[in-house]
C-alpha cells in the first residue's frame, strides 16, 4: 500500500507536469490570432496578384505591346502593309508618315486616328520625356495606340494593340512559395542629394537614374544592400537579381516598388511582390537591368517566377 504522503506527492507532481505541458501549448487565443494573420496575408497577396494580372493584361497593358520601331532623322511611312518602311504587326495598311527633325517627331495621318483622345490628322508629337507625357495616337477604333519614346538620345515608336497575341493568349503568372517571412524590415540610408546611378538597359544603352539612397536588410543573419532608384512615382524602385535569376526567376532580374521610408528611415521590403519587368512578356520593351551593386548572393524564393509563354498551336491542330 502506497503511503498517503507519497500519494499526495505523486498527485502534486502529476498536476505540475500537466500544468507545465499546458503552458507550453499555444492557447486558443494565440492560435486564433495566428490563423487570422495567415488569412489576412493570403487575402492581401491574392488581391495584389489579381491587380498585377489586370494591369499587365488590360487593353493598353504591357502584354499588348507589339512594336518598338526606331525613328531616325527623316521620314518614315508606317502601317501594316508590306510597302511601308516601318511595318506594324497590327493596324491599318497605312497609318501615316512620321518624320524626325532636330530631335522632334511629327506625324501626318493616312488613316482615321485620334490624337490624345480627339480626332486629328497629325502634327507635332511629344515624347515620353516631355513634361506632359507622350502624345497618344489612337487607331483601329482605339484598340491600337502609338507613342514616341526617347532612349539613349534616339526616338522610337512604341506600339500597343488590344488584339496582340501576347495579350489575348496570356499564359498567367506563377509564384515562388514566399510567405510572411519574406516581408523584411529594412533601413534606408540616404545618399548625397542629386546622386545618380548609371543603369544599363536591355537595348544596350545606359541612363543616369536618380539614386536617393541604399536600402539595407538582413536575411538569416547576413546583411544585404540594394541601391534604390527614384522614378518620380512616390516609391523607391529596386532593380535586383538573385540566385534564382535564370534558375526559376527571369534571368534579367526583377523589380520591387518599395514604400518611402518613415522619418526614422524604416521601411518594409516585401519580396513577395517582386515582379518581372515588361521584357519578360514582350521583346519590344526597354527594361533596366540590375546594377552590379544589386546582385544578391541570396535565393529569393518569393515573388514572380519566370513567365512561361504559351506554346504555339500545332500546325496539325
Amino acid at each position: 500500500m502506497v503511503p498517503a504522503r507519497t500519494l499526495i506527492l505523486l498527485v502534486v507532481a502529476a498536476l505540475a507536469m500537466a500544468a507545465c505541458n499546458r503552458s507550453t501549448e499555444p492557447g486558443a487565443a494565440q492560435q486564433a490570432a495566428k490563423a487570422k494573420a495567415a488569412a489576412e496575408f493570403a487575402a492581401s497577396e491574392s488581391a495584389w496578384r489579381a491587380q498585377r494580372l489586370a494591369e499587365l493584361t488590360k487593353p493598353d497593358g504591357w502584354a499588348s505591346l507589339v512594336g518598338l520601331h526606331w525613328l531616325d532623322r527623316g521620314s518614315h511611312r508606317v502601317g501594316s502593309a508590306a510597302d511601308n518602311g516601318i511595318r506594324l504587326l497590327l493596324g491599318p495598311p497605312h497609318l501615316g508618315v512620321f518624320s524626325v527633325r532636330d530631335g522632334k517627331a511629327r506625324f501626318v495621318a493616312d488613316a482615321a486616328v485620334t490624337i490624345d483622345g480627339e480626332p486629328g490628322k497629325g502634327g507635332a508629337l511629344r515624347s515620353d520625356v516631355d513634361a506632359g507625357g507622350p502624345s497618344v495616337i489612337g487607331f483601329d477604333d482605339g484598340k491600337g495606340l502609338a507613342t514616341v519614346i526617347e532612349r539613349g538620345g534616339r526616338l522610337a515608336l512604341r506600339v500597343k494593340h488590344g488584339d496582340a497575341d501576347s495579350r489575348v493568349h496570356f499564359a498567367g503568372l506563377q509564384y515562388w512559395p514566399g510567405g510572411p517571412q519574406w516581408r523584411v524590415q529594412a533601413r534606408f540610408i540616404p545618399h548625397t542629394p542629386g546622386k545618380t546611378l548609371p543603369i544599363a538597359n536591355i537595348i544596350g544603352t545606359t541612363d543616369e537614374i536618380p539614386n536617393p539612397g541604399v536600402v539595407e536588410f538582413t536575411r538569416n543573419g547576413t546583411p544585404f544592400r540594394l541601391e534604390a532608384l527614384d522614378q518620380g512615382e512616390g516609391t523607391l524602385f529596386l532593380v535586383f537579381a538573385d540566385r534564382t535569376s535564370g534558375h526559376g526567376s527571369y534571368g534579367a532580374g526583377r523589380f520591387i516598388d518599395a514604400p518611402m521610408p518613415d522619418a526614422q528611415g524604416r521601411l518594409t521590403l516585401d519580396f513577395n511582390r517582386a515582379h518581372n519587368p515588361p521584357c519578360a512578356f514582350t521583346p519590344f520593351a526597354t527594361c533596366p537591368l540590375p546594377p552590379p551593386e544589386n546582385r544578391l548572393d541570396l535565393r529569393v524564393e518569393a515573388g514572380e517566377k519566370n513567365y512561361r509563354k504559351p506554346e504555339s498551336p500545332s500546325k496539325d491542330a
